[in-house]
């Protein structure tokens, strides 16, 4: 139960690939132009049939009635162009209602003109076709049994089907019957034809553009690998001067004195930016895999340890199915769960809680927080590089990524795109109201982090 949820997982960096729905409910949208436009085309073939009829054959029909049904079209026609922008697009149930009034509109022309009998019946198939290209599939469906039903009045009540002076033909009940089942079996299996290609035909566009996020992704990775790397090796000499400087200072100050616990935090933060400078020339390299193993507790606990300094406590609960998992060492993995809790302490009020559950195939860390939460523009682009929510240097939060004192954003972006190489599936929300906070979820494969038996 959350305010707003955005879920990312190893399909948005080259697993598999992501369902249209994915991209949202808007990538499916109709633009108001294209069904004016549409409508357009449709009014001037009405025009000139009922005109090439009653004037270039001389059939009689009800000519007024015929152009004030037609008249009803345009006019609906002018209202969508003029009350919307032409790039404007609108909902799955506006453009069924548009698409329905389409439907009315010719099948009353058709009720005017003899029903099923008119060889222009066969045209009640394009507003469903139109549809089924660009309508989510239930919409479709709608669309469908609502023109069977008139499909089925038609052949039941219509006017008669213009003609000369000469005897008006009569169509056996067989024929009517048999065109009757005729459009709704061409409904059903063209505007299932339609709706498959469209649907493939969206796939395939949103698989390339996942492809183009995930490639993008990986290249602001990669860009910051060489960052990382440079910064490693520019940091190592003022971090030198630091920790010789606070040693001598630790050595200065006397042990009673209100400075000692601030020369003794300088140097344990030395000594820890050390220990990370460390990391970065040692992830490439695969350790004995006996050593390099722990249980789950131990490797939380490797992750919290850093931080209990802080005056945000953080409490650990594990539980889950059978004896605790082993985990193979993973310094991608621990710089990612690191970082998150990092982030939840930097937000949190009161407290922090790490929560990890598991049963025979997956393995979930949770990490919440009791702070502001997420804005929702926040939570709509979290994992992007440069969007941040970290407190300035005012004191107040800012999720514009660019605030003087404020993070990057680089650090959330860092470590899910991390745990996802890992195949993980990273989660993050709102908590719920009452509760207050933010909410982040890691779900991880067992087999892709537990002990494999040496000799299998």
């Amino acid at each position: 139960m959350t305010e707003a949820q955005t879920t990312l997982s190893p399909a948005d960096t080259g697993g598999d690939l992501p369902s249209p729905a994915y991209f949202g409910p808007s990538t499916q949208r109709v633009r108001v132009e294209t069904l004016v436009r549409l409508r357009w085309l449709a009014i001037t073939g009405q025009l000139f049939a009922v005109i090439g009829v009653y004037f270039g054959l001389g059939y009689s029909l009800p000519l007024m009635a015929c152009l004030g049904v037609i008249c009803l079209a345009a006019g609906l026609n002018l209202y969508l162009w003029w009350s919307y922008p032409r790039a404007a697009r609108i909902s799955d149930r506006r453009a069924a209602l548009v698409l329905g009034f389409d439907l009315v509109q010719l099948a009353s022309l058709l009720y005017l003109t003899g029903g099923l009998a008119n060889p222009f019946s066969v045209l009640l198939l394009a507003p469903v076709l139109i549809s089924a290209t660009i309508l989510r599939l239930p919409t479709t469906v709608a669309l469908g049994l609502f023109v069977s039903v008139l499909i089925s009045a038609l052949a039941m009540w219509h006017m008669p089907l213009p003609w000369g002076d000469e005897a008006l033909p009569v169509f056996p009940l067989v024929y009517r019957m048999g065109v009757w089942a005729a459009l709704l079996t061409a409904i059903g299996f063209i505007c299932t034809y339609a709706w498959r290609v469209a649907y493939e035909s969206r796939k395939l566009a949103n698989a390339l553009v996942a492809a183009e996020l995930a490639l993008e992704r990986e290249q602001h990775l990669s860009d910051l690998d060489g960052m990382a790397a440079a910064a490693a090796h520019e940091l190592g000499t003022p971090l030198g001067t630091i920790t010789v400087v606070a040693k001598e200072m630790s050595r200065a100050v006397e042990a009673g004195s209100p400075l000692a616990d601030d020369v003794a935090l300088i140097l344990d933060q030395a000594e820890r930016c050390r220990a990370i400078l460390g990391k970065l020339s040692s992830l490439g390299t695969a350790p004995d895999e006996m050593i390099a193993t722990k249980t789950l507790d131990a490797v939380l606990d490797d992750l919290i340890e850093p931080h209990r300094m802080f005056a945000v406590p953080i409490s650990v609960r594990t539980e889950g199915e059978g004896e605790l998992p082993v985990i193979r060492a993973n310094p991608a993995l621990s710089y990612g769960l690191g970082n998150l809790i990092e982030n939840a302490l930097d937000f949190a009020a009161e407290q922090v809680r790490v929560s990890a559950n598991w049963d025979a195939n997956e393995l979930s860390i949770r990490i919440d927080d009791d702070g502001p939460g997420f804005s929702n523009d926040v939570l709509a682009r979290l994992g992007e590089p440069y969007v941040s929510k970290r407190p300035s240097s005012d004191g107040s939060r800012e999720g514009n990524g660019g605030a003087v004192g404020g993070g990057l954003g680089l650090g959330f972006f860092i470590a899910q795109t991390l745990l996802e190489r890992g195949g993980a599936s990273v989660s993050v929300s709102n908590r719920a109201p009452d509760l207050g906070g933010a909410s982040v979820r890691v779900t991880f494969p067992r087999a892709a982090l537990e002990r494999q038996p040496r000799f299998a």
